[in-house]
């Protein structure tokens, strides 16, 4: 089996806050593309009316998905948390017992794969 760790975040735009949105996610993406090795798919994806935020995160194993989270907590959350409210967080795949405790707080949902496949390109 992986020891890859896929998650998808949904989120809603804080009141007053869309303005703020793109410009922090940007900044985002680029650290995480520049600093992570591990991460490998990090997307936000947004309808055309702003008002909320999914993001796709693939970690090559917990360890990668950890230091997105020291990373992301030294770094962003203070201005994410202001700029989104988590409404559902699936997390994919073996995370372990560290990666769990970390994204408890997110009020994260885990899913073990019981079967299938991954085709990289």
């Amino acid at each position: 089996m992986s020891d890859v760790i896929e998650w998808v975040l949904e989120m809603r735009v804080q009141e007053g806050q869309g303005d703020k949105v793109r410009p922090l996610l940007d900044e985002m993406v680029a650290a995480t593309e520049r600093d992570e090795p591990g991460a490998l798919t990090y997307e936000y994806y947004m309808p055309e009316d702003g008002g909320t935020c999914t993001v796709l995160e693939r970690y090559a194993d917990s360890a990668a998905a950890m230091t997105h989270l020291g990373n992301f907590g030294a770094h962003f959350a203070d201005r994410f948390l202001a700029c989104f409210a988590p409404e559902r967080f699936t997390v994919y795949g073996p995370a372990d017992a560290a990666l769990r405790e970390a994204l408890a707080g997110f009020g994260a949902t885990h899913q073990a794969r019981v079967a299938g496949f991954s085709r990289q390109r």
